[in-house]
C-alpha cells in the first residue's frame, strides 16, 4: 500500500530533539508551576462565584440570613399614622441593603403585592405612603375600604403559600404589625404560628406598639429572637437612582476577579509553549 504524500500530512507543532535529559528539570518545574497556577485559578474562580452569589443574597439584618423572605404589613385601623414611620423605615432598610423580598398587605383581607425574590427597588413607590409631608401622611390606596378588621393568620398563610408556590426551601416571613388580631382569629393564628415553626419557616416581627397580651401569644409559640427592633428612619435611607457607579459593587469580587486575571496571565507567561525565532 502506497504511503501518503508528505504534503497531505499535518504540520507538526514541535521539532524532534534527541537529548531531553538536560531539560528534565525544566519540564518538571514547568509542570509544577502549571499545576499550581491551574489550582489557584480554579480556587479564585470558585471564590469569585461564591462572592457574587452571596452579594446577591439577603444583606439586611431584618431578614434571616440565607433565606428568601416575604414582608407582611398590617394596615388595619389599629395601625395609627404614628406607626407609619417605622413601617417606612423598615422598607428603606430593605431597599438600602438591596434585599429581595415579596410583599403582602392585609387587614381583614390579605393581598399579594410582590412575589418572593422581587428586587428591593420595587418597594420604592410604596415609600410615599409611609413618609410624612407638610400635611401629614398621604392617603394610601387601602385607607378607605381595606382597614376594617384584622386577621393576621390569613396574611401569614398567604405569605407561606407564596413561598411554597415559588419552590423556596429556605423561606422566612417578616411581619410588621401591632400583633392585634380579631378574637375570632386567635385559634387560627395559633395554628398558623405552630405550622410555620414546624415547617421551619422563620418568622421575624417588627412590633408596632403591641400589647402584653398579644406578645404573650407570640412568645408562647415562637423561639427567642423573633422580635426585630424598629429600624432608625434616619440611619437607613433609600438608595437613589442617581447614585455613583459602583457604589454597591462588592470589593472582594473585584479583587478576586483581578487576581484571577493575573493567574491566567501567569499561566500564559510561564506555562506556554517554547517559541523558536525564525532562522536568520
Amino acid at each position: 500500500m502506497a504511503r501518503p504524500s508528505r504534503r497531505f500530512l499535518p504540520r507538526r507543532s514541535a521539532i524532534p530533539y534527541g537529548d531531553l535529559a538536560p531539560l528534565r528539570s525544566s519540564v518538571l518545574r514547568t509542570r509544577a508551576v502549571r499545576l499550581v497556577v491551574v489550582v489557584a485559578a480554579l480556587l479564585l474562580l470558585a471564590g469569585a462565584a461564591l462572592t457574587a452569589r452571596s452579594s446577591a443574597q439577603t444583606r439586611s439584618s431584618i431578614v434571616p440570613k440565607g433565606t428568601t423572605s416575604v414582608v407582611v404589613i398590617d394596615l388595619s385601623k389599629s395601625i395609627i399614622d404614628s406607626e407609619f414611620q417605622p413601617i417606612g423605615a423598615t422598607l428603606r432598610r430593605l431597599i438600602s441593603t438591596n434585599t429581595p423580598t415579596g410583599l403582602v398587605v392585609f387587614s381583614d383581607v390579605s393581598y399579594e403585592l410582590l412575589p418572593p425574590g422581587t428586587p428591593a427597588k420595587a418597594l420604592v413607590p410604596l415609600l410615599r405612603f409611609f413618609t410624612a409631608g407638610k400635611s401629614g401622611y398621604p392617603t394610601n390606596p387601602w385607607q378607605a375600604t381595606f382597614r376594617a378588621g384584622t386577621r393576621i393568620s390569613s396574611a401569614l398563610d398567604l405569605a407561606h403559600q407564596m413561598l411554597t408556590d415559588a419552590g423556596i426551601k429556605h423561606g422566612s416571613i417578616v411581619l410588621i404589625s401591632d400583633l392585634e388580631t380579631a378574637s375570632s382569629d386567635a385559634a387560627a393564628l395559633s395554628d398558623t404560628l405552630s405550622q410555620l415553626r414546624q415547617e421551619q419557616v422563620q418568622l421575624r416581627v417588627v412590633p408596632l406598639r403591641p400589647s402584653d397580651q398579644a406578645l404573650k401569644l407570640f412568645n408562647s409559640l415562637l423561639p427567642r429572637g423573633y422580635l426585630v427592633a424598629k429600624p432608625d428612619a434616619v440611619t437607613f435611607q433609600a438608595t437613589q437612582s442617581g447614585s455613583a457607579l459602583g457604589a454597591g459593587l462588592p470589593v472582594l469580587l473585584v479583587v478576586l476577579g483581578a487576581v484571577l486575571l493575573l493567574a491566567l496571565a501567569a499561566n500564559e507567561r510561564w506555562c506556554g509553549r517554547l517559541g523558536l525565532g525564525a532562522s536568520p
